[in-house]
């Protein structure tokens, strides 16, 4: 029942952080837009540093083993994602790539 409940929690919080927080921060009033590319950067990054650090205090001082390895996943899922957004953010990563790709296929199929 738990480790159900660290899913379920777990996958709320990514579906917020991912879906939401975007859709928040990316408010318009007709053609203004009201937030910014930092704010929402800052916000996503924020949202999955204390969601990864709240799932390795439970990992930490869990007593239930089954509890902690889910925890662990949760970390490692969170971190992963920290790190592209973290390397997105400042340009490390690219996805020109993909849009050329994208662009081949449509003009070739």
């Amino acid at each position: 029942m738990r480790r159900w409940l660290i899913h379920a929690v777990n996958s709320a919080l990514l579906v917020i952080i991912l879906i939401g927080v975007p859709a928040v921060t990316s408010a318009r009033l007709g053609r203004v837009r009201l937030s910014s590319d930092p704010q929402l950067q800052g916000l996503t990054l924020g949202g999955l540093v204390l969601v990864a650090a709240g799932n390795l205090a439970v990992m930490l001082l869990g007593k239930e083993r089954n509890g902690r390895r889910a925890c662990a996943a949760w970390v490692l899922l969170f971190g992963l994602i920290l790190a592209a957004e973290f390397s997105y953010a400042r340009g490390y990563i690219d996805f020109d790539w993909l849009k050329k790709l994208l662009r081949w296929f449509q003009e070739h199929f």
